[in-house]
């Protein structure tokens, strides 16, 4: 038989974490911050780190050189510039995500031609593990599109699959499109169209678990449900901030939270929580199990729901009392 101080505290322990949830609120998302490098006047691009907390990657626009900077979101300073070598001049660089190898991606896909170029490159290096400035070999690929030129200011890397997508930017015939299995650094590697897509679009992200897909352009922001390689736009539509050029969107290594990003100096990014169908699949499982999910595109409890978990709290801690009370009353008269 345990000693009764041990069983009378494991008892305590349940009380103060089941009703833990019922003090899950909005105070738990993310800041916004303002990227405060000079050298940053064109943000067009952001990545949630995947081994770094806090801090996001991000890139100039064009004519800025080869360079990827990492931002800590908690100071809006610049922690890390990495300078990428082995590959040619940057023309446009757009975009930039984190694959599940590791790597980081750099979209050098703009084409402000209106799609004259007859390729585009992607630039591949390996997310450094210590965060200082540096000079890193990356892999250049060669990239076509089935259709010929397109402009282009999306690339995503799917988190499970590691297939590279680009999203074309112009809203009269835009369109999704997939790399090979496999990029190749020697030859050309070509996209072909999968989807349809009807907005003019200037940035994407995949959500950590893959199954959705957010895509932003500069007045609105559609989610997609991915599955089996294909997105099925969503009724509704992720909150949008007003930006004076909105760019860049990433998600919240949980999954929960929008960062969206604009160009500018001493630009902010902002986040938009999300709730309900916009949910990635496992973020959506997560918060259902701590109490925090809402139905809500905008991620935030309702009355009824709030309610609705300091009931459940309620009744968890009053069940966890009685269980207290017996024990302690079994061992009273032993």
């Amino acid at each position: 038989m345990r000693p009764l101080p041990l069983v009378l505290g494991a008892a305590a322990l349940l009380v103060v974490s089941t009703v833990a949830p019922a003090a899950a609120d909005d105070s738990s998302s993310p800041s916004p911050f303002t990227i405060e490098d000079p050298r940053i006047t064109e943000s067009s691009g952001l990545a949630a780190s995947r081994l770094h907390p806090g801090v996001y990657w991000t890139h100039n626009d064009s004519s800025d050189g080869p360079y990827v900077y990492a931002v800590d979101s908690r100071t809006g300073k610049t922690v890390a510039r990495v300078t990428l070598r082995g590959i040619g001049n940057p023309r446009d660089v757009e975009a930039i995500s984190i694959g599940p190898d590791g790597n980081i991606y750099v979209g050098d896909i703009g084409d402000n031609l209106g799609g004259k170029w007859s390729h585009v490159w992607i630039y591949r290096f390996p997310e450094p593990k210590r965060l200082k400035d540096a000079t890193v070999t990356a892999t250049q690929f060669t990239v076509q599109y089935q259709g010929g030129p397109r402009n282009a200011e999306a690339l995503m890397v799917h988190p499970g699959t590691g297939r590279v997508y680009i999203a074309s930017k112009s809203d009269e015939n835009g369109g999704l499109y997939v790399g090979p299995a496999t990029l190749s650094p020697s030859g050309v590697n070509v996209f072909r169209r999968i989807s349809d897509i009807d907005m003019e679009v200037t940035d994407g992200a995949f959500s950590p678990d893959g199954t959705r897909l957010v895509l932003r352009g500069y007045f609105s922001a559609a989610m997609y449900r991915w599955r089996d390689g294909k997105p099925t736009k969503l009724e509704k539509e992720p909150g949008l901030p007003l930006q004076r050029q909105g760019e860049s969107v990433t998600f919240t290594p949980d999954g929960g939270t929008l960062m969206y990003g604009t160009e500018g100096a001493n630009s902010k990014v902002t986040p938009v929580d999300l709730g309900g169908e916009l949910l990635p699949d496992a973020t959506a499982k997560e918060q259902k199990k701590n109490g925090s999910y809402s139905d809500r595109p905008d991620g935030k409890l309702s009355k009824d729901e709030k309610n609705g978990n300091l009931i459940k709290a309620g009744l968890t801690f009053a069940g966890a009392l009685v269980v207290f009370y017996g024990l302690r009353r079994l061992f009273r008269r032993r």
